[in-house]
């Protein structure tokens, strides 16, 4: 319900300051979904998908680097349009990043409107978006299941991480860069005391695989210092020296990739998602329906438009250019996402390790029923737990 008590707004401000189709008939034969995880999807039943066969879901302990995303044929699952259209509301933190795309390319051709939903999609960052998705003002967030996120559930905030975004291609080399000092390579660099520049700061996921690449080189989350940086400022400052090691995004690690004295340490790991779909009380409870249709439209798109290697179609790379307002060679520039709307079991239990590490949480961890619902998307592709 949108109408919720404004107590949740002051748990909220207090947590981020501290913390950095109708309902289906029960009467058919088919399995009923897994626990929601606290959701009201618990009791609802999963029908078989056409189109959405055994490639449709794997198995998500799988954190092989070279799985491959689950798949369903184009143009499925088909929509099921809602009896009456509602309104919804998704919040991100840019419009014009390429793991943002697939939303951009739902609202662009219409795969939303198909399924009864007239989506507005509104730039927020996270810490301002978390209270108003908690309290119902706005229906969904793509984000990540950041320490805010972690932190605003343990405080009570029903929200739970619903869908994955992307996980990088191999050949990807965002992530962790160094600047070299005398007799270092990228098989040997000591790390501790180094400083970091980032757009993001602590209590991101980059958290996580932050974490794995310092521990290769004598680091660790608790033996560096971070400098919070602007986006155009983090390469800049890596470059003159004002920092000697940053966490750089596509493209702009293209700018060091092959320059000498200059190393990558390591990335977000191949294979598995660290964001995607947040879904508050409005989609967890209060309208399913709309949750899961939701999260039909995007898996949709991603099997008509993203199914692997999307960039080698140089129509769709200009489409896409001119959609999230980018330059075309940039996008180019980079390989493609593989986006991947599965989420893979532990991810969020790494996560809050790694947060702890860096001192932005307390308290005893949160168990993955408590922070995952895979129930909306098994529903959307006819997968039986």
């Amino acid at each position: 319900m949108r109408g919720r008590a404004y107590a949740v707004v002051v748990v909220a401000a207090a947590l981020l300051t501290s913390a950095g189709c109708s309902s289906p008939s029960e009467s058919d034969s088919e399995t009923k979904a897994g626990a929601g995880s606290g959701s009201g999807a618990g009791n609802r039943t999963i029908r078989p998908v056409e189109g959405c066969g055994d490639t449709s879901w794997t198995d998500p302990t799988d954190l092989s680097p070279n799985r491959p995303p689950a798949r369903c044929r184009p143009g499925a699952p088909a929509p099921q349009p809602l009896a009456k259209t509602r309104k919804l509301t998704i919040a991100t933190g840019t419009l014009s990043a390429e793991y943002v795309a697939p939303l951009q390319v739902a609202l662009d051709k219409g795969e939303f409107k198909k399924e009864g939903l007239d989506v507005t999609l509104k730039v927020l960052p996270t810490p301002d978006a978390l209270p108003l998705l908690a309290k119902g003002d706005i229906d969904a967030q793509w984000a990540a299941p950041e320490a805010a996120v972690m932190n605003g559930i343990r405080g009570g905030f029903d929200i739970r991480w619903v869908a994955g975004n992307f996980s990088p291609d191999p050949e990807s080399r965002s992530g962790l860069w160094v600047r070299l000092k005398k007799g270092e390579s990228a098989q040997r660099v000591a790390m501790a005391g180094r400083r970091m520049g980032t757009m993001i700061g602590k209590g991101s996921v980059i958290a996580y695989p932050m974490e794995k690449a310092l521990e290769k080189h004598g680091g660790g989350l608790d033996k560096i210092q971070y400098a919070q940086l602007g986006s155009a400022d983090v390469l800049t400052a890596l470059q003159n020296g004002g920092v000697d090691s940053a966490w750089l995004l596509d493209p702009v690690w293209r700018k060091v990739d092959g320059e000498p004295g200059y190393a990558f340490l390591g990335g977000q790991p191949p294979g598995e998602p660290l964001g995607g779909m947040l879904y508050g009380p409005n989609l967890l409870n209060d309208d399913v329906d709309a949750g899961v249709a939701l999260l039909r439209a995007y898996i949709r798109t991603i099997n008509t438009y993203f199914t692997s290697d999307y960039k080698q179609d140089a129509a769709f790379v200009t489409y896409l250019a001119k959609l999230l307002k980018t330059d075309e060679s940039i996008l180019k520039s980079t390989p493609s996402l593989r986006m991947d709307w599965e989420i893979r079991s532990g991810t969020t239990d790494r996560l809050q390790a790694a947060y702890r590490a860096q001192g932005v949480t307390e308290g005893d961890p949160l168990p993955e029923s408590k922070t995952v619902s895979r129930a909306l998307y098994e529903e959307a592709t006819g997968h039986r737990p």
